[in-house]
């Protein structure tokens, strides 16, 4: 009995394994790979500089997106499959596409349509007289940090630091 419920259980184990080398999983894979680098950049990459300014980690994840999405067609398209399987694949390859396709538009082609601001001041450019509370609520304008003396002598410039947030 014990060993016919070995038998069994190898067998069970066996056949799922054949079943996972039957499944096409790296076209799935490169299809999560691809949506998880659409939605990772403006939900995590963005609060850090270095993933912000140039987003290498999606072009990464998209880049190993496309190779499973390779990948995963080859194995769709091998003699042995069914034509269901490779009209999936091949759907879900171009639904990936389209999206690795959207991050890449809205990043580099669609961020180019913002309108520049004309009216901010440039590098080097004095700028306007402004009066704002600091972090004591006390009002505080550039006119009066420009004219107050530091240690006896009179001020050369102001050095503004602006933080997001809000305390």
């Amino acid at each position: 009995m014990a060993n016919s419920v070995t038998r069994l259980c190898g067998s069970l184990w066996l056949d799922n394994r054949m079943n996972i080398r039957k499944s096409n999983w790296p076209i799935w894979a490169g299809f999560l790979l691809s949506v998880i680098a659409l939605v990772s950049y403006p939900f995590v990459f963005v609060n850090w500089p270095a993933t912000r300014d140039f987003p290498w980690a999606n072009l990464l994840l998209g880049g190993i997106a496309v190779l499973l999405l390779l990948w995963g067609l080859k194995r769709a398209f091998s003699p042995d499959r069914r034509r269901l399987s490779k009209i999936v694949a091949a759907l879900v390859a171009t639904l990936s596409v389209l999206v690795i396709g959207l991050f890449l538009f809205s990043f580099f082609v669609a961020a180019r349509w913002l309108p520049a601001s004309r009216g901010a001041p440039q590098v080097g450019q004095k700028a306007p007289d402004f009066t704002l509370a600091d972090t004591n609520n006390k009002q505080v304008s550039l006119s009066n940090l420009l004219s107050e003396p530091i240690s006896g002598k009179a001020p050369r410039g102001v050095l503004m630091i602006f933080y997001r947030g809000y305390w």
